[in-house]
């Protein structure tokens, strides 16, 4: 998990031509009013899933991961918390679905690690990273965010 802004993100990664053209649509896109959909960037090699919800209170975090897309989730609007952990902490609860690119589980509290984004920041989650999005900051409220979906390079 790399977490940074987009005016240093380029400077803290290695830049494969997926993750170029994701960086250079969200420095020229990224806060712009979309409707909430998916947005096509370069056909399923970069696209954008365009969010808007209130985040979620409690101590239950429902931790994801993926395989063929890198996410960097960019909080447009709001603020939340994203419990991060490595694959190898995380007990799979629903299994790998390739057609959506996403396995489901959950993380022993002792081995997450809960990083805050504010409006105008991004995490930038590979395959080893388990994450858990939307949680409060405190109390539930709103946020709107742009997951741009990476291919991973090959």
């Amino acid at each position: 998990m790399i977490v940074s802004d987009l005016k240093t993100l380029r400077e803290r990664v290695v830049l494969t031509p997926n993750l170029a053209t994701a960086i250079d649509w969200l420095v020229a896109h990224g806060n712009e009013a979309f409707p909430l959909e998916r947005q096509v960037v370069d056909g399923d090699k970069v696209y954008v899933e365009v969010q808007a919800y209130d985040t979620i209170e409690g101590d239950e975090w429902k931790f994801e991961g993926h395989r063929t897309y890198l996410d960097i989730q960019y909080v447009v609007e709001g603020a939340e918390i994203i419990g991060w952990a490595s694959i190898d902490d995380a007990e799979v609860t629903t299994s790998y679905v390739e057609e959506h690119d996403y396995w489901l589980g959950r993380v022993s509290p002792k081995n997450a690690t809960a990083v805050k984004l504010h409006a105008g920041q991004l995490a930038l989650l590979y395959p080893e990273d388990a994450h858990a999005p939307r949680r409060a900051v405190g109390a539930s409220a709103p946020v709107r965010k742009l997951v741009v979906k990476v291919a991973i390079d090959e």
